[in-house]
């Protein structure tokens, strides 16, 4: 019996902790984004460091992720790319947004030289990249907006942020080595800003670190707050 009342007092304590994790993470979202308590927020990315910074806004969005053609037209140059794409991906999510739904999509792109170093298609593009990169400044360029539906028409406010990252001289050893661990295939430029190339290979940047990241958390939240 004992046994028995100890289990039940500790479910009790459980089930009253939780409910105060919740109640808090509320007040906290409503303190914030008050206006934005019944909405939903969808997140149009499967990048793990997006939802990340997303969810440092104290917002816990739903996830939905579709495959979005990341093409785009040859006369579309800089970080004009990172804006196109980040629209396109909002489009792709028309015909999920309902009227209470706020969406948000983001695209970066890696630029020097006047070309745009996208996800590496192989082991072989990540090494050339970051050879690149070694020892020299770049630009970051990050597309971030919120989509929603307006009288039946998506509406998407997007804006463009830049960074300038001027990376140390990286040696062959450390390039191999960054590549066959982190295998950084799925990110812009061939590196990760929040990893290892990050600690010992960007001795500087010019701008937001979340933009480099991914995302410029700090122009979204403006976005949320006028949302």
């Amino acid at each position: 019996m004992q046994l028995a009342d100890a289990k039940l007092a500790t479910t009790l304590f459980l089930i009253a902790t939780i409910k105060e994790l919740i109640s808090h993470r509320s007040h906290i979202f409503i303190m914030l984004y008050p206006h934005l308590t019944s909405k939903r927020i969808i997140l149009a990315s499967k990048s793990p460091r997006r939802l990340e910074l997303v969810r440092g806004l104290e917002l816990e969005p739903v996830v939905i992720i579709r495959d979005v053609d990341e093409s785009y037209p040859s006369d579309i140059k800089g970080s004009q790319v990172a804006e196109y794409v980040t629209r396109a991906k909002a489009e792709a999510y028309r015909d999920l947004i309902e009227v209470d739904d706020i969406l948000i999509t983001g695209d970066t792109v890696v630029l020097i030289d006047d070309e745009i170093l996208e996800k590496p298609a192989n082991k072989q593009e990540a090494i050339s990249m970051l050879k690149r990169l070694s020892g020299r400044t770049h630009v970051v360029a990050s597309g971030i907006a919120i989509s929603t539906l307006e009288n039946g028409d998506l509406q998407t406010l997007c804006e463009v942020d830049t960074c300038e990252v001027h990376f140390e001289e990286l040696t062959d050893k450390m390039i191999h080595h960054y590549i066959d661990k982190y295998k950084p295939l799925d990110k812009a430029g061939s590196y990760g800003v929040q990893d290892l190339i990050g600690y010992v290979g960007v001795k500087s940047i010019n701008g937001s670190f979340y933009t480099v990241m991914g995302l410029p958390i700090h122009i979204l939240h403006r976005m949320l707050v006028k949302a």
